[in-house]
């Protein structure tokens, strides 16, 4: 594990996490919290997100991302793309540990700031950068359980670039926002095109987050 002694001092406008956040990390809370004052600190000075994000990153960040784990097995292969700031996959990998988490991510500085967070929280997470369409990325990262992701792209184009990487059977579980059923009504074809079956939408953390998460899944038929 990385030395710890050059942990960043918590943010003032973070603040303490709020209750849930104990029920969705358990014991591995800590972990969870240094995540959060990461990316109230170096997060923000290397521009993944914007300085107003701070006070929101336990509830629109952190737990938002976490709660999907909500609609995920145990045990599986979870490929997140696009991963940026570790979002969603470093959380999910906090509060699942049983779940092996790969965090795609074609920029280098992104790329960095993962291998950084992973290796100071020791999560066991592999970082690869890459983009989701690249050939050699499919074989590397192919035949996973599911592949996630959040707010990277249009519905269509998001099932393009993620159903390759999940075996027949597995599923595509990205993280979208409300008009998700209006995206998918418009890209039904494309997403049948790509190999999708019919996709459902759920809402994860609806007892435990302020804004629960809508998740949409499409498995991958053929």
């Amino acid at each position: 594990m990385a030395n710890r002694d050059d942990v960043n001092i918590q943010s003032p406008e973070l603040g303490e996490p709020p209750a849930a956040a104990q029920e969705v990390f358990g014991d591995r809370l800590p972990l969870a919290r240094e995540y959060a004052e990461f990316l109230a600190t170096a997060g923000i000075e290397r521009g993944l997100l914007g300085p107003r994000e701070v006070p929101r990153i336990w509830e629109r960040h952190v737990l938002n991302s976490a709660v999907l784990g909500e609609v995920i097995d145990e045990g599986c292969r979870v490929v997140d793309i696009g991963s940026g700031a570790g979002l969603p996959g470093i959380p999910l990998a906090i509060a699942r540990p049983d779940l092996k988490v790969q965090l795609l991510e074609p920029l280098l500085r992104r790329y960095n700031f993962l291998s950084e967070i992973n290796d100071r929280l020791d999560l066991g997470c592999e970082a690869v950068r890459g983009r989701a369409e690249e050939p050699d990325v499919v074989r590397a990262l192919g035949g996973a359980d599911v592949a996630t992701s959040r707010a990277v792209a249009p519905l269509g184009k998001l099932t393009r670039w993620s159903l390759p990487l999940v075996r027949v059977g597995g599923a595509m579980k990205a993280l979208k926002g409300g008009s998700v059923a209006e995206e998918l009504e418009r890209d039904a074809k494309e997403i049948a095109k790509a190999g999708g079956g019919d996709g459902t939408i759920q809402l994860v953390g609806e007892s435990k987050v302020a804004e629960p998460t809508h998740v949409i899944t499409i498995p991958r038929i053929k």
